[in-house]
């Protein structure tokens, strides 16, 4: 079969399934470019992922307030070294329920047990639960619903 100028070595028959198949890799495997040559055809298969540069809103640092005792609850700021201190094992967003309007695993006042679910982060589309490593009252739950959080930062304080 010839072209209108008559050249029948430059068409190119476009295997669709492949392309498809293809497609499907980069998706699969997270990747913005795959190539494949064969003999003398050759087929590149791209892909733009757009991001959204935005600034997340600052969160303002959770207030200090009076606890039963009388006693002002530390911050977040001095929390990483409180000695009942639960810190993230890891970067992800956490919840603090186990789905959407649910009620909050814990709760300042709360009394939990040592394994008791405190939040959840998600890392890498895994739900980690974080549990309570000692038995005690949560004194202080310093992150909200869906933020996002850093290695080693300090989540939950459990006197």
């Amino acid at each position: 079969m010839a072209d209108k100028n008559g050249d029948a070595e430059r068409i190119m028959r476009v295997d669709t399934d492949m392309v498809r198949q293809l497609a499907e890799m980069l998706h699969e495997n997270d990747l913005t470019e795959i190539e494949v040559e064969d003999g003398g055809r050759r087929i590149v298969v791209k892909r733009q992922i757009t991001t959204a540069a935005y600034a997340a809103p600052a969160a303002a640092p959770p207030v200090a307030g009076p606890a039963a005792d009388g006693h002002v609850a530390s911050t977040e700021l001095g929390a990483g070294s409180h000695p009942g201190a639960v810190k993230s094992p890891m970067v992800g967003t956490v919840y603090l329920a186990g789905e959407p309007g649910a009620k909050p695993f814990v709760a300042p006042g709360q009394k939990v047990s040592a394994g008791d679910t405190l939040l959840i982060i998600e890392a890498m589309k895994v739900m980690n639960p974080i549990a309570a490593s000692k038995a005690g009252v949560v004194k202080q739950v310093l992150v909200v619903d869906a933020q996002p959080v850093e290695f080693d930062q300090p989540l939950v304080i459990i006197e």
